[in-house]
Parts: C-alpha cells; sequence; structure tokens
C-alpha cells in the first residue's frame, strides 16, 4: 500500500528497489517494536484470560478479589500490582513528548507515520521520542530493581 500511495509516479524501473526498502524499514520497524514491547510488558501475558475476551482489561484483573481462581499467590499478585504501579509512575514522569510518542507506538501500537501524524512533528522524532522513552525506562526501572 505504502508503494502504491508514496511512489505511485515513479518509474517502473525503480518499484522493485523501493518496494524492497518499504518492505526492509517496516519488518525493522514491527522488530523494534516487539522487542521494547518483550523488554517492558513481557509478564502482560500472565494477565491475560484463558478466553478470548476482546474486552479484556489488564487493570480489572489486579482488581480481582484474593480468593480468584487464577491459582497465584496474593503475594505473587501483591508484586505483580507493584511493578505495573511502578511502570504507569516511570511513564507518567517521561517528559510529554516521549510519553505521547511510548504509548502511541508502543501501547495503542500505531506505526511510526501515524504517530507522527497524530503529533504533528517527522517521523525521525518519533523514533528519537521512542527511543529516549525506552532508555529513560529501562534505567529508571532498573534502578527500582526491577527486571522484566
Amino acid at each position: 500500500m505504502k508503494l502504491a500511495e508514496h511512489y505511485g509516479h515513479k518509474p517502473v524501473d525503480e518499484l522493485p528497489m523501493l518496494f524492497q526498502r518499504i518492505l526492509s524499514n517496516c519488518t525493522l520497524d514491527w522488530f523494534r517494536r516487539q522487542k521494547v514491547q518483550n523488554a517492558l510488558f513481557s509478564n502482560m501475558g500472565d494477565f491475560e484470560s484463558s478466553n478470548e475476551d476482546e474486552d479484556f482489561n489488564l487493570l480489572d484483573t489486579l482488581s480481582v478479589a484474593g480468593g480468584s481462581d487464577l491459582g497465584e499467590s496474593t503475594e505473587s499478585q501483591t508484586e505483580r500490582a507493584q511493578t505495573l504501579r511502578a511502570i504507569e509512575i516511570e511513564i507518567q514522569q517521561l517528559p510529554g513528548r516521549q510519553r505521547e510518542a511510548f504509548l502511541m507506538r508502543y501501547w495503542e501500537d500505531m506505526d511510526v507515520a501515524e504517530t507522527a501524524a497524530a503529533m504533528g512533528c517527522s517521523q525521525g522524532s518519533v523514533k528519537t521520542h521512542c527511543s529516549r522513552a525506552v532508555q529513560a525506562l529501562s534505567q529508571a526501572l532498573h534502578a527500582k530493581g526491577i527486571k522484566l
């Protein structure tokens, strides 16, 4: 789609090279998003319910009473809740543009172009903001002894 939308006016002999570059960039973006999501949110899968409920809300699982059938100890539930709270606090402490870019890219799963359009900045700025946010979060959580 990107090839047709942005490069339809190019000569036909340039299209294969452009397609390869677009494919390569999209693939790299996807792997970078996955790396960050896995690093920061590796335990999110533990919270998912066994049925494929479209209205699943992670925060709802934290407010479940202690006698739930999750088979998890109260201590483990408390540790998980504290970890999530620490992550939320660190995200709140990020500078506004970094927080905005980080949440759009990795929480809302928007691509770089969508995020740039929503933020009214260039794609390079989005990548810079995201990189700095991930680095800051990683350092802050590591300093608190949280290893995800």
